[in-house]
């Protein structure tokens, strides 16, 4: 057995099956590219689901690690350390907000906009007791805790996980009617991401988020962003609903803030939501460690460079440009997305998406499928363009196999 088949045998036979990966096991990455234990170097075309934005390890996020290392990584909320009131009062300033409640992963920040939007909702709002109601988007992909795939209407991440958490409404993505309709005076929060990325990179119509965002300040709803994909450079924007000129009460972050090197993650909102909280009512031993907070500290300051937005506008029009000539020739039946992000529809005569995704990594590119013959393009936002075009080869001319 080769060293790559020794690793993965092992792998299946003392871990669970939860995932599914393509048989490839990386050794060392560097910026956009991964190399494997057989020393073959592969294109990152997915950047861990945007939580590698600025790439395999970056220097700048490298040494803000190391050098946080050398002083203290854990303190525990029981005490005050010396990078957390510039990481909360930094974040904040990036999001034009007031108030920060960090977490480590993203299903732990969204289970914590949950709590957030009913104790808002009971205490503010007031609504009875027990009767608060979170209206969410059919396709949604917001986390896999207990509670999260309540409202879920994926049946691979919800079936035999119940029972379900009640107070939560479905209703389709991108239809304002269908929300409005949702709506009644125990609504507390619309919990949705500006774009859907496990869904296949779904962009929703023009109007629909400054709708989401008139609709719940009329009827007294927060209005949450999920924006740990979407957030934080990948769209072209810091913010995937500035596209829109939204700001929703609330943004939801995780992935890119932690850089790729540790789990970070952050509910940021007003005084008036997140100063609900009162002591021993909400929290994590780990959330806002000083290694989080000093390695999203240098996440937040490149960001404020504009650099990364640039780049993934840039190379985001260059790469819609390119995948949309493939569409109507026959391979390709659709491309959505924005910026440095694309969700490319199959046609399912070419092979499922899973098949598409095992022979680009034959060419060396590696990539994500979703939903039969979905696969997803997000490359790290440091990607060149000749690298990304190489990488755009690759899929033309496994698409013409």
């Amino acid at each position: 057995m080769s060293t790559t088949e020794t690793a993965i045998a092992s792998a299946e036979a003392h871990s669970a099956h939860n995932y599914h990966p393509l048989p490839v096991v990386v050794a060392t990455a560097d910026g956009a590219w991964m190399t494997d234990v057989e020393g073959r170097r592969h294109l990152d075309m997915l950047a861990g689901y945007s939580a590698l934005n600025f790439g395999h390890g970056n220097r700048r996020l490298i040494d803000a690690a190391r050098a946080q290392l050398e002083r203290v990584t854990l303190t525990s909320r029981a005490f005050h350390h010396d990078r957390f009131a510039d990481f909360c009062t930094q974040l904040a300033e990036l999001c034009g907000m007031e108030m920060v409640l960090p977490m480590n992963t993203g299903a732990e920040a969204v289970e914590t906009a949950v709590k957030t939007a009913r104790k808002w909702g009971y205490r503010v709002k007031g609504v009875p007791d027990g009767m608060a109601k979170i209206i969410v988007a059919a396709d949604n992909f917001h986390g896999r805790t207990t509670t999260i795939v309540s409202f879920s209407t994926d049946h691979e991440a919800r079936a035999d996980f119940g029972p379900y958490t009640p107070g939560f409404e479905i209703v389709p993505y991108g239809d304002l009617t269908a929300l409005r309709e949702a709506m009644t005076e125990n609504t507390v929060a619309v919990l949705l991401e500006p774009i859907q990325g496990e869904a296949g990179v779904l962009v929703p119509p023009p109007g629909y988020l400054p709708g989401v965002r008139e609709l719940t300040r009329e009827r007294n709803v927060l209005f949450i962003a999920d924006e740990i994909q979407s957030g934080l450079g990948r769209t072209g924007k810091t913010f995937a609903c500035e596209h829109e000129g939204v700001v929703p009460d609330m943004y939801v972050l995780g992935k890119a803030l932690g850089g790729g090197v540790v789990p970070v993650s952050a509910v940021v909102s007003s005084a008036a939501v997140l100063g609900i909280y009162r002591p021993g009512e909400h929290g994590s031993t780990f959330g806002g460690n000083p290694l989080a907070c000093a390695v999203a500290l240098e996440v937040i300051a490149m960001l404020r460079t504009g650099e990364y937005q640039q780049r993934a506008a840039e190379l985001g029009e260059h790469l819609h440009q390119e995948l949309g000539l493939l569409v109507g020739g026959g391979a390709v039946e659709a491309v959505r997305g924005r910026g440095l992000w694309a969700g490319v529809d199959i046609d399912p005569s070419h092979g499922t998406g899973r098949e598409i995704s095992e022979k680009l990594m034959e060419r060396r590119v590696l990539v994500k499928d979703t939903h039969g013959s979905t696969i997803r393009l997000a490359p790290p936002l440091v990607i060149s363009k000749e690298d990304l075009d190489w990488g755009l080869e690759q899929l033309r001319e496994v698409l013409r196999g």
